[in-house]
C-alpha cells in the first residue's frame, strides 16, 4: 500500500485497533504485541502489557513469529498467530479456534473464510522449536505443509470475518461498504 495500513481508520477505529480489541476480549492467556511503527505501540498499549519491538521486520514475518514465542509464557500448551488487517475479526471467533484448540491439543487449527484458509492460525506448543527455526516472509505455512496430517481446518460461517486489507482498493472497497 506504500503506507502503514494498519493505521488506516475504519469506522473510527485503526485496523490494528479492531484486532488488538478482539484478542484481548478474548480467552486467550497473553497477548503479544510485535511491532515495527511507534504509533502501533502507542495503539497497543492501551490494552497491552507486552509490547515487543521489531528491529527485524526485514526478514520477514519470521520474525515476529519468533519474537513473540520468545516472550511468550514458557508453559504455553499452544500460539495463536494474527495478522493486523483482519478488522472484522470477533472475539467469538477466537473463542471458538481456541475451544477447538483445546479438544484437538495436537493438531494445527486453521480457519477457512468462504474455501481458503486464513488467521488466526493456531499452533500446539510441540511445534515451538520448528516454529523457531522459521526464515523469511513464509510465517508458519511451511510448517502447516509439512504436518497436513496434523492441520484441523475449520470452515467460519461468516466469510467477512476473514476479509484482510492488503491492497488501497480492497480498503477503499470496505469503506464503501460501512458506509
Amino acid at each position: 500500500m506504500k503506507k502503514e495500513k494498519l493505521l488506516l481508520p475504519l469506522a473510527g477505529i485503526p485496523l490494528i485497533e479492531h484486532v488488538i480489541r478482539a484478542a484481548e476480549s478474548s480467552h486467550l492467556d497473553e497477548v503479544i504485541l510485535i511491532y515495527r511503527n511507534a504509533n502501533i505501540k502507542e495503539i497497543g498499549a492501551k490494552y497491552l502489557k507486552k509490547i515487543i519491538f521489531n528491529a527485524h521486520a526485514e526478514k520477514g514475518q519470521s520474525a515476529a513469529v519468533k519474537l513473540g514465542i520468545s516472550a511468550s509464557d514458557k508453559e504455553a500448551d499452544a500460539f495463536m498467530f494474527f495478522v493486523g488487517d483482519q478488522p472484522f475479526l470477533s472475539t467469538t471467533i477466537i473463542d471458538i479456534l481456541i475451544d477447538i484448540s483445546i479438544d484437538y491439543p495436537d493438531n494445527i487449527i486453521v480457519p477457512v473464510y468462504n474455501g481458503k484458509r486464513g488467521s488466526p492460525v493456531i499452533f500446539p506448543a510441540k511445534l515451538k522449536d520448528e516454529l523457531l527455526t522459521l526464515a523469511g516472509d513464509s510465517g508458519g505455512r511451511i510448517i502447516v505443509e509439512r504436518h497436513k496430517e496434523e492441520l484441523k481446518l475449520i470452515e467460519i460461517e461468516n466469510p467477512d470475518t476473514g476479509i484482510d486489507i492488503d491492497t488501497q482498493e480492497e480498503y477503499e472497497k470496505i469503506i464503501r461498504q460501512i458506509s
